[in-house]
């Protein structure tokens, strides 16, 4: 492979810039530039060069020699004072180099699972950690990170293929006798391994919401004070308010941190009778994205229920509680009732997170649901008797090829494209 570099901190003047250059030229490069490859993983403090001669700069040095690095290549890391005139000059002096050439989005990831030194669940989830911007998208994603979706995967892994061992001796000994039968155990190691993938998939939803965020729909009758209660949520006129109803046409979004959890409330349009065109089509929307939210919060001044669009866990409050006196509800202009609105969401939908399996993708929820459908075809293959146990047999191999496709043993090529579009050139 070509020896590859690339800034791997954030473009722009700051006090301290990586530049990190992975591959066989590595050795070369530090000769170059700096002298000397420096012992491994001790940083060494060297002046920076060009072909002229002339010092760039004086920098950290640190060198991870072949096999202990991220990519599995050899990598040298050059941190540099941050200006941009720096990075520059050291990025030009690198792209001279007989060699070298700059690195594309993703490709020192990309040389890390080439070379094993990451599984196809723990790329994914280096990207979720690189996007996370709340701390239960964080924990989500290290969990990840650390490689435990993997090591589930293995479990259930080594389960098949010691039942596919146990099969396979049945066929290749059709003919003669078996001392043991070996179909209970084959059971159990299968209904092992479904019980485990169910739980799994069950969990996949709620943990997509908690990596792209759960949504909650205030929604209510027109002039309620959904854009008001927005606002003060917000801390900010995210949304216009005014005294005349149907003021708000469209759906507005307010992305939101609670407690960890990335929240993106929706203020909706008033839902009522209308014959304005536009706010026919604002009502139809406001109606669609409170279906789909995960949660809703009803305002209303005269009971209003809305039945056709209320599910199971959903809140409903009385609105504009500053001028009905002793009235339990709550007003975003005075911000009474606000605390308990934000504690009661926050548990709802902590409570909803805590149910988030290992898996975070739709990929990973595909895989798994076409290896449940092949285990248990294998397992009423089992219960039809002997006869059936190659096919037993070639639906649990199947299970395993869809495992190996989780983790990216195989197939991984069709996938790639669209992980590493998402990354920057550094990683």
């Amino acid at each position: 492979m070509e020896t590859i570099f690339a800034l791997s901190t954030a473009p722009g003047k700051a006090a301290v810039a990586v530049i990190r250059v992975s591959g066989s030229e590595v050795p070369e490069v530090c000769r170059v530039m700096c002298g000397d490859l420096p012992a491994p993983r001790q940083v060494a403090l060297r002046a920076l060069r060009g072909r002229s001669g002339d010092r760039i700069d004086e920098a950290l040095v640190l060198f991870f020699p072949e096999k202990a690095s991220f990519t599995g290549e050899a990598v040298l890391e050059l941190q540099t004072h941050g200006s941009p005139a720096v990075i520059a000059a050291v990025l030009g002096e690198l792209s001279r180099i007989p060699g070298l050439r700059q690195a594309e989005p993703g490709e020192f990831t990309r040389r890390a699972l080439d070379h094993g030194r990451l599984d196809l669940t723990r790329v994914e989830a280096l990207s979720d950690l690189l996007a996370a911007e709340t701390e239960a998208q964080r924990r989500q994603a290290m969990r990840g990170f650390s490689g435990e979706l993997a090591r589930e995967c293995a479990i259930w892994r080594e389960a098949l293929l010691r039942a596919l061992a146990l099969l396979e001796v049945t066929i290749d000994f059709a003919d003669e006798e078996i001392p043991v039968d070996v179909t209970p155990e084959v059971r159990a190691l299968l209904a092992d391994v479904i019980q485990r993938l169910e739980r799994q998939v069950r969990g996949v939803g709620i943990a997509e919401r908690v990596r792209t965020g759960f949504e909650v729909a205030i929604v209510g009758p027109p002039n309620v004070g959904k854009s008001t209660l927005l606002n003060r949520l917000a801390g900010r006129n995210a949304a216009i308010t005014s005294e005349h109803a149907g003021t708000t046409r469209d759906v507005i979004e307010v992305r939101m941190d609670l407690d960890g959890l990335p929240v993106t409330i929706l203020d909706t349009a008033g839902l009522r009778e209308t014959r304005d065109a536009v706010e026919k089509i604002g009502i139809a929307r406001a109606r669609d994205r409170a279906k789909a939210a995960d949660l809703r919060v009803f305002l209303s001044e005269k009971g209003e229920r809305f039945a056709d669009l209320a599910q199971v866990g959903d809140i409903h409050l009385v609105a504009k509680a500053d001028l009905q006196d002793g009235a339990d509800g709550i007003s975003g202009l005075t911000g009474k009732g606000i605390d308990a609105l934000v504690a009661r969401l926050t548990d709802i939908l902590q409570e909803r997170a805590s149910g988030a399996g290992l898996a975070t993708h739709a990929r990973h929820e595909f895989a798994m649901r076409k290896a449940l459908m092949s285990l248990k075809e294998a397992h009423e293959h089992l219960d039809l008797g002997e006869s059936l146990t190659d096919l037993a047999a070639a639906e649990v191999h199947s299970a395993v090829r869809s495992l190996d496709s989780l983790v990216g043993r195989i197939d991984v090529e069709a996938v790639l494209g669209e992980i590493f579009s998402s990354f920057c050139l550094g990683k």
